[in-house]
């Protein structure tokens, strides 16, 4: 479904870079096409001897908890496990990152520790440093941090609990840039402790055909110690029910507000942006909502919904094989971003947000690329369109992990 990126900083997660499981996106563990896991699942199997290479410093309960199962396979897909470099033998890893393009320059180096028997029970810390341009803000940011996270289940749910120092360096992209963003050039230090709950039903992460997801985020800057200083919550709901005739119908929800502590304005790196092929198609990336000399700074209070209705492509060509990762899709989509006075109170800020509501329907084809991503190829009718706004009418093509 979609996103509302709560910083400028969009390719990085809204909670920040994370380099231990692919950030917040690690829920993904269908890495192959269902279609071939399907024949390894029909393959019926017998072991009777396993053989492991590199124990000599392994304890032996990580591979006793981890081999259990093995021995009781009635499936190939039930005998492939899990490799870990084991760094101290109880399934530690150290794993660095390093990626290189024209907007964007990163690397991480992570360190990931489970509880032995318990691997939902985890915790990493992370050093990195990364850089982006973000032109609808003509904006150039660079990230230098450390975070250490620890991360449990409690029933049904997930819990992560964060803390992260990051020294950011604002600059402007262009000599045009307007005076706003020439103002929030310079650097800042943010130290902050976050905490994730997740609950996630779904069938799949990349088109679901049934069940619900709900992620709550919660974020405290500036008490254990910085410049910056924020009390931030975002929220993302999405549903998901299986109709007839292999149809679909999903409807999401986002939300967020940003309340800055003392005098300090909030700064442009930690603002929600709105709009895009990933959020309210029919407008352009991140360009809708307060905007100074067209350059886009951000809100600090937002909210987003969703109606989608996915079909299979009429006359269903490759039934059963190619034709499967492709689906019709027909949405109507609505949001809009602000800032509040959060001395007028709820009354005021509902009224405030339920104002200049941009939204937009269409219809297009969507492709699923196996269970890590998709893309998107849509006809958009952008209405409630404001002065300042950047729209696409037409055809719009978007590509993501996550989309309203």
């Amino acid at each position: 479904m979609g996103t509302v990126h709560a910083r400028s900083l969009e390719p990085l997660p809204a909670s920040g870079p994370d380099f231990g499981a692919l950030g917040e996106e690690a829920e993904f563990v269908e890495v192959e096409p269902e279609a071939k896991q399907e024949v390894l699942e029909n393959k019926d199997v017998v072991v009777q001897h396993v053989h492991f290479d590199g124990l000599g410093r392994t304890k032996d309960d990580i591979i006793m908890y981890e081999i259990g199962d093995v021995f009781k396979a009635k499936n190939l897909i039930e005998v492939l496990g899990l490799k870990l470099p084991n760094l101290l033998g109880r399934a530690e890893k150290v794993t660095f990152q390093f990626s290189y393009g024209t907007k964007e320059t990163s690397y991480g180096l992570s360190f990931f520790k489970p509880q032995p028997g318990h691997f939902e029970r985890n915790f990493s810390v992370n050093l990195y440093k990364v850089t982006g341009q973000f032109p609808w803000s003509s904006l150039r940011e660079t990230d230098r941090g450390v975070s250490a996270e620890y991360s449990f289940p409690i029933w049904r749910t997930s819990h992560t609990v964060k803390w992260e120092g990051v020294w950011r360096e604002l600059g402007c992209l262009s000599r045009t840039a307007s005076f706003a963003v020439r103002q929030e050039s310079g650097h800042s230090l943010k130290s902050s402790l976050s905490h994730a709950m997740v609950i996630d039903s779904r069938n799949s992460s990349i088109l679901p055909r049934r069940g619900a997801l709900l992620k709550v985020n919660q974020e405290l800057a500036g008490y254990t110690g910085g410049d910056v200083s924020f009390i931030k919550e975002d929220f993302e709901l999405q549903l998901n029910k299986q109709l007839l005739l292999d149809t679909v119908f999903s409807a999401s929800l986002w939300g967020g507000m940003l309340v800055p502590i003392g005098d300090k304005p909030s700064s442009i790196a930690d603002r929600f942006y709105l709009g895009g092929p990933t959020s309210v198609r029919g407008f352009s990336m991140h360009s809708v909502g307060p905007q100074s000399e067209g350059d886009y700074l951000g809100g600090e209070a937002y909210w987003a919904g969703g109606l989608h209705l996915y079909t299979p492509l009429p006359f269903r060509p490759g039934q059963g094989g190619f034709g499967e990762l492709f689906r019709t899709h027909f949405f109507l989509n609505a949001g809009n971003l602000c800032n509040l006075n959060y001395g007028e109170g709820p009354r005021a800020h509902i009224r405030k947000l339920a104002e200049c509501i941009r939204w937009s329907y269409g219809a297009g084809i969507v492709l699923r690329l196996g269970n890590i991503a998709r893309l998107e190829l849509n006809y958009c009718v952008p209405m409630g369109v404001q002065s300042g706004d950047r729209i696409c009418d037409g055809v719009q093509f978007g590509a993501g992990i996550r989309f309203l």
